[in-house]
C-alpha cells in the first residue's frame, strides 16, 4: 500500500446516500467502490443499517454511505431504518439524494424532498436508471426536484451499467474536505467481514425466497474460527419467527437451505480470500424484531414505543 507524500495534499469526507426504497443506492455503493459491499435486491427495504464503502477518486478518498430506503414506517424495524438513514443524513460532509427517474413524483420520493430542508449539508440530486426514460422527459423531471429542495448540482445516471457515475465522482471528490485519508488506501469497507458475511447470506435468503419471509428474518455471524490451514470455519444463525418459517427456510429435505448455504459460501470466500466452510442453523425466536439486542446486532438503534 503507498501512502501519500507529505508534499502532497490530501482530502477524505463523508457522502451519504439517501433515497426511497429500491432507488439503487446499493447498486450505486458497489459501483463506486468496485467491489460488493451492499447487498442488492429487486425486493425493497433490504438495507437495514448503514454501510459504508470506500472509494479512492482522483487521489480523494470519499466514504460513501448506504443509508436504509427511506418509507413511511409502519413496524419498529421500519422505525429504526429510517432513523437510520436520516442520522447518515446529518452526519456527513454532503448528502445526495438517489431518485429512480420513473418514480420521480413518487409520494416517497416528495416526502424525501420535504424532509431534506432540515438537512443543513450541501446537497446534490441524483436522477438514476435515466436510460429507461427519454431524455427530454429528463430535463423535466429535474427542473421539478430542483424546485421542491435546492440541490448543488444534478446528475443523471445509471448505476447498473456506470453511466455517468464516474464524473459524478469526480465532481463530489473535489468537495471533500482537505485532510489526511481517514482509511488506508485499499480499504472498500469498515465492516467487519463478519458483518459482510451475514449481509452476503441474508441476500441469499432474499433472491431464493419469493414471500414476505425475509423481512421476518435476521442472520447471525455466531462465530469466525481460522484453522491451521488458513481456511474459515463460519457458523450462521438465521432466525424466524414461527415454525413455520423455519421449514420453509430449511424446504423439503433442506434443499433450500442448502441452496441457500452454498451461494453464500461462495460470495463469502471471495470477500475472506480463502476457503469457507459454512455452517447454517435456522432458529425460531418469536418476535426477535422487538428484542433490543437484536438491533444492536443489525447496529440500529431500538425505538421505543
Amino acid at each position: 500500500m503507498t501512502e501519500p507524500s507529505e508534499a502532497a495534499e490530501t482530502a477524505a469526507g463523508f457522502v451519504a446516500l439517501i433515497g426511497a426504497p429500491n432507488a439503487g443506492k446499493s447498486t450505486l455503493l458497489n459501483a463506486l467502490v468496485g467491489a460488493k459491499v451492499s447487498i442488492v435486491s429487486r425486493k425493497v427495504q433490504t438495507t437495514r443499517t448503514q454501510v459504508r464503502g470506500i472509494a479512492m477518486v482522483d487521489g480523494t478518498q470519499i466514504v460513501f454511505v448506504d443509508t436504509p430506503g427511506i418509507f413511511q414506517p409502519k413496524r419498529r424495524l421500519d422505525r429504526a431504518m429510517v432513523e437510520s438513514a436520516w442520522g447518515g443524513a446529518g452526519d456527513a460532509d454532503l448528502v445526495a439524494l438517489l431518485v429512480d427517474a420513473r418514480r420521480a413524483d413518487e409520494p416517497e420520493t416528495l416526502a424525501i424532498l420535504d424532509g431534506l430542508k432540515d438537512v443543513r449539508q450541501p446537497k446534490v440530486l441524483i436522477l438514476n436508471k435515466v436510460d429507461t426514460i427519454d431524455k427530454p422527459l429528463l430535463i423535466g423531471i429535474a427542473a421539478r426536484l430542483n424546485e421542491r429542495a435546492r440541490f448543488d448540482a444534478t446528475f443523471m445516471i445509471a448505476a447498473l451499467t456506470g453511466y455517468g457515475v464516474r464524473d459524478m465522482a469526480a465532481w463530489l471528490a473535489k468537495r471533500m474536505p482537505k485532510g489526511p485519508w481517514l482509511y488506508p488506501e485499499d480499504q472498500i469497507s469498515d465492516a467487519p467481514l463478519r458483518f459482510l458475511a451475514s449481509e452476503i447470506t441474508r441476500e441469499k435468503l432474499f433472491e431464493r425466497l419469493h414471500d414476505e419471509l425475509p423481512y421476518r428474518s435476521t442472520v447471525e455471524t455466531e462465530t469466525w474460527e481460522t484453522r491451521k490451514d488458513g481456511s474459515v470455519k463460519i457458523n450462521q444463525t438465521i432466525f424466524v419467527e414461527r415454525e413455520g418459517q423455519r421449514k420453509i427456510v430449511l424446504g423439503e429435505g433442506g434443499a433450500t437451505i442448502k441452496a441457500i448455504g452454498s451461494a453464500a459460501r461462495k460470495e463469502i470466500a471471495e470477500a475472506a480470500e480463502t476457503k469457507v466452510h459454512l455452517f447454517l442453523f435456522v432458529k425460531v425466536r418469536e418476535n426477535w424484531s422487538d428484542d433490543p439486542e437484536r438491533y444492536r446486532e443489525m447496529g440500529l438503534t431500538f425505538p421505543k414505543g
